[in-house]
């Protein structure tokens, strides 16, 4: 893993850091081409300060003998001889004088002097190596209105080697201060990313640990950013699995625990019966009861369980028609009206409502139904009431099972719905039945609200829409 996160780390540092530094090399050599175009504008600008069209007129107006002390004469009065070279050349395009008071060689190239012989401006300049290597700038301005070798000519020439040197020293200022800002950028960046890197790496740890079972793993990251924000994720999907993973370990020790109670009725009263034989016809008679409820009973289990398997594949199937609620209800009440007798307690039912259509799968409604009374009755104790309201209001039937029984804490309360999810595990049942019901209760378009408080008894309101005018045909099929 930390391999892969160097990976990470190596791409977004070339990608970015590749890009920054392009960027910054592209203002470098560009800064570095405007630096060379200004000192070498500066020197030519130094060269040319030297002509001006007075000193042409005066050279112009001398005669050949009297050229050559005109040209003493301004290497004398020229001031710049520190820095620039001044070589006056005659109409012969020989040097005649020079303000180093050397003798310039006869063989000397002078290509600036040879291109403004030929060039519209009459002027031209020239940089190179001179024959000892040294680098140069000249210019050459002709004099007077001579054509070809015969024009005059003032020839002004400077060293580039200072020049040079402080464009080198310059370039690599430039350098520097890119490298230095490319390293504060790259310094606190990399920090950041191998931040980041290191919480991807713990995460994706964790989430390994998580694989495993590990529902207690938290991640090391207390930054309040979108990082952040996913190690909290990760931290309440481990806690949402381990509860999940809790419920079903409970569930499943229930729904064993449920099993094998009827099981061993069955058990149980078939060896009884196989050895008292048929005897004793009030024994047999108990004996077929027994196991007949115990089937039953396992029955409703498996089919809980079925249910169950249906709704979280998504193959919870409604078989829809019209149906009149009303009588479904009252069709549910009838069999818990012998069970309220048997276990002392009171069936109410207050019928607000004398039809209430509903395009719906009267099955499941029943089931629904079945389930809310029979949790009633299950955690009421005996002496105690169920009472079953409905009405209707607006464009929806309303079912409310209320009893007066033990009630559900307040912690446990907005999970009851949940899958797995049992509030007393000491009651029969396998914690399912009523996660089964808000399902098909929504499904169904509807709601199932439920309110309680502790000792004093729960209240269960089952809404579902009522069909339109227009849905109240027998046209309509099964979904």
């Amino acid at each position: 893993m930390r391999k892969q996160m160097g990976v990470i780390t190596r791409r977004w540092l070339l990608k970015t850091f590749g890009l920054i530094t392009l960027l910054m090399a592209l203002i470098v050599v560009s800064l570095s081409a405007v630096l060379h175009v200004f000192y070498y504008n500066a020197v030519r600008n130094i060269l040319s300060s030297g002509y001006n069209s007075s000193v042409a007129r005066e050279f112009a107006a001398t005669s050949d003998e009297d050229f050559n002390r005109a040209a003493r004469s301004f290497i004398r009065t020229y001031g710049a001889h520190d820095t620039v070279d001044v070589w006056v050349i005659d109409r012969s395009g020989k040097v005649v004088a020079t303000s180093d008071g050397f003798r310039a060689p006869d063989d000397l190239r002078m290509d600036d002097y040879t291109e403004a012989l030929k060039a519209e401006t009459r002027s031209a300049s020239w940089i190179g190596r001179t024959p000892g290597g040294e680098r140069m700038m000249a210019m050459t301005f002709l004099l007077g209105n001579g054509q070809g070798a015969q024009s005059p000519a003032l020839r002004f020439s400077t060293s580039l080697t200072r020049v040079d040197a402080q464009l080198r020293a310059d370039v690599l200022l430039l350098i520097g201060v890119s490298a230095a800002a490319i390293l504060l950028a790259l310094l606190p960046s990399t920090l950041y990313i191998e931040k980041i890197v290191r919480a991807v790496c713990m995460t994706t740890e964790a989430a390994d640990r998580i694989a495993k079972g590990d529902y207690s793993t938290r991640i090391d990251y207390t930054d309040r950013d979108e990082i952040g924000a996913l190690c909290e994720a990760v931290r309440h999907m481990a806690e949402e699995i381990g509860t999940a993973d809790r419920m079903k370990n409970e569930f499943i020790s229930t729904v064993s625990h449920e099993l094998r109670t009827p099981l061993t009725a069955i058990r149980g009263w078939g060896e009884t019966l196989r050895q008292a034989g048929t005897d004793d016809p009030a024994l047999m008679q108990r004996g077929v009861d027994v196991i007949l409820h115990e089937t039953k009973r396992l029955g409703g289990m498996v089919e809980d369980l079925l249910d169950f398997s249906r709704m979280q594949s998504g193959r919870l199937e409604l078989r829809l028609s019209q149906t009149d609620m009303v009588h479904v209800l009252e069709e549910a009440l009838q069999t818990f009206r012998a069970r309220a007798g048997r276990e002392g307690k009171r069936l109410l039912y207050a019928a607000g409502a004398v039809e209430a259509v509903l395009y719906a799968d009267a099955d499941r409604i029943t089931q629904v139904f079945v389930n809310v009374i029979d949790n009633a009755f299950k955690y009421t104790d005996a002496g105690g009431t169920i009472r079953v309201q409905t009405c209707v209001r607006s464009d929806s039937f309303h079912v409310c099972v209320r009893d007066t029984g033990r009630g559900i804490a307040a912690q446990d309360l907005p999970h009851v719905k949940e899958k797995f999810y049992k509030a007393d595990h000491t009651a029969p049942g396998s914690g399912i039945g009523l996660a089964v019901a808000d399902e098909i209760v929504r499904r169904h378009g509807g709601t199932l609200d439920i309110e309680s408080v502790r000792g004093e008894g729960t209240a269960v309101t089952i809404t579902l829409p009522l069909s339109r005018k227009e849905e109240r045909s027998p046209d309509h099929g099964q979904e």
